[in-house]
């Protein structure tokens, strides 16, 4: 049985609209489910959800997801240096 705390929501990406895309993308090819946060306001005012707009949209997974995720944004993130 799943405890309540293993689906609270954590944050292991913030970015632009494409690249939080991406990312949710590759998650749900390994089987992970992720969400946008701040979807919305990190495109009409990105400098309102994050200061200076960078990283405005974040992606956010199960708790009990959040290492195998993280491998997969390490990963992600490797490609946009």
């Amino acid at each position: 049985m799943t405890q309540e705390s293993d689906l609270d929501p954590v944050e292991v990406f913030a970015g632009t609209s494409w690249e939080a895309g991406m990312l949710v993308s590759l998650l749900a090819d390994n089987d992970i489910e992720a969400y946008f946060n701040d979807e919305i306001l990190g495109r009409v005012a990105p400098w309102v959800a994050e200061p200076g707009g960078v990283g405005a949209i974040k992606v956010v997974v199960a708790a009990k997801d959040y290492e195998q995720a993280m491998k997969v944004v390490k990963e992600f993130s490797k490609t946009l240096q």
